[in-house]
């Protein structure tokens, strides 16, 4: 069972489906937590009278097994012997995260030769109009570089293009600041943002081919290529969680809580293994 941080887990039933056809005499359920203990009394649970429990506010560390011990009698018909029979029912319920997205964007503008010194004068202004369009995104371009080819295009001549590529990345400074007005947990919010300011970019690009071709009379020496804009997706996990398409396949998608004995210190997608498993509990940053 896979339960989003800071939201309820759905009921977990304390028999299977065959059982809950059937009529159950004198039930009684005992449900133990992933420390050992019985959940009756805990604050952050809500247990009914017919033995469904619910988890509230799911942490990290409310992740691991739940058991449910279900009692009853039967009651033979002709002699009213009774007899308790015990059935254990086991849940393994992990708490996740949406991943947090950021964008690889990949564009090209020709230019006129790649010795060119306003080829570098190009690309820092590129990054500042880029930043200033998302900026009141709490958005910002990391991990930016060019590099110039010469290309043979096909029935021309050879041209020199800059091959431009950078990320879109939703934790500019001040994100946390805009994350504390959210209720809860900040994915949903992060990667809204980080969406808007993915499209806004494209926008951007798009005029370019408008510009050039509607108002502009001489073409700039450096300028974009129509159509070279493109999109890559990338994910990442908060500390503490990853994706593991093995382990968790229904939830392959989701960053899931690091199981013990594994961290995450960083925003990658994997849990590391630890080198000596002291760790025990699950959602550990480090070991």
């Amino acid at each position: 069972v896979y339960v989003k941080v800071f939201t309820n887990s759905p009921f977990l039933v304390c028999m299977d489906l065959a059982r809950s056809q059937e009529e159950v005499i004198d039930p009684k359920y005992l449900w133990i937590g992933p420390d050992g203990k019985n959940l009756e009394g805990r604050t952050y649970v809500n247990l009914t009278e017919t033995g469904k429990l619910m988890v509230m506010g799911f942490k990290e560390f409310m992740s691991g097994a739940y058991t449910c011990t279900l009692s009853h009698k039967i009651i033979e018909t002709m002699t009213q012997e009774e007899r308790e029979m015990f059935e254990a029912y086991k849940f393994m319920v992990y708490a996740y995260r949406e991943a947090d997205h950021a964008y690889q964007v990949f564009v090209r503008f020709t230019t006129k030769e790649c010795e060119l010194a306003a080829n570098d004068r190009f690309f820092e202004e590129l990054k500042k109009i880029l930043n200033n369009i998302i900026s009141d995104l709490t958005c910002h371009i990391i991990e930016s570089s060019y590099k110039c080819h010469s290309v043979k295009i096909p029935k021309q001549g050879l041209l020199h293009e800059l091959f431009v590529s950078f990320q879109v990345n939703p934790f500019a400074p001040g994100w946390e600041e805009v994350c504390h007005q959210v209720p809860y947990d900040c994915e949903d919010a992060t990667n809204m943002r980080v969406q808007e300011a993915r499209d806004r970019i494209g926008e951007f690009f798009n005029k370019q081919t408008y510009a050039l071709k509607h108002e502009f009379e001489t073409v700039p020496t450096i300028h974009y290529v129509d159509n070279s804009f493109s999109v890559t997706h990338i994910d990442s996990c908060r500390p503490g969680f990853g994706k593991n398409d093995i382990t968790h396949k229904n939830c392959a998608s989701c960053c899931v809580v690091c199981d013990p004995g594994t961290y995450s210190p960083n925003n990658e997608v994997t849990c590391q293994i630890c080198t000596k498993p002291r760790v025990k509990q699950y959602g550990a940053r480090s070991c």
